[in-house]
């Protein structure tokens, strides 16, 4: 179940990041509210993963895989650029992210 409360977190975390984007330095009211609301509940979900899954490991799989999806968001929602370093940048917090993982599992 630890696993899935830190999937929710993230899910959390990139909805409440892209309401960032819809409330344009918070001048519309509605994703305003939202960024609270997606943050605070992020934080819940990140907070009962914490309970079994150590923090170092868990917050980089949150913030990693959370940069990553905004990226891919950012690009394909947004119309923002992708350009090689984009690519590889985006590559490489997979690649530590997993490493992190696999890095864990050995220990126990």
């Amino acid at each position: 179940m630890h696993w899935i409360y830190l999937i929710i977190a993230i899910l959390f975390e990139v909805s409440g990041t892209t309401c960032m984007k819809f409330s344009f330095g918070f001048s519309k009211l509605v994703p305003s509210l939202f960024i609270f609301i997606f943050y605070a509940l992020s934080f819940t979900f990140l907070s009962l993963a914490l309970k079994v899954l150590p923090v170092a490991l868990s917050y980089a799989i949150w913030s990693g895989v959370g940069t990553a999806a905004i990226t891919v968001i950012g690009i394909f929602w947004f119309g923002e650029g992708i350009n090689a370093i984009k690519l590889i940048s985006l590559l490489l917090i997979i690649i530590g992210v997993a490493g992190l993982h696999f890095g864990q599992e050995q220990v126990h």
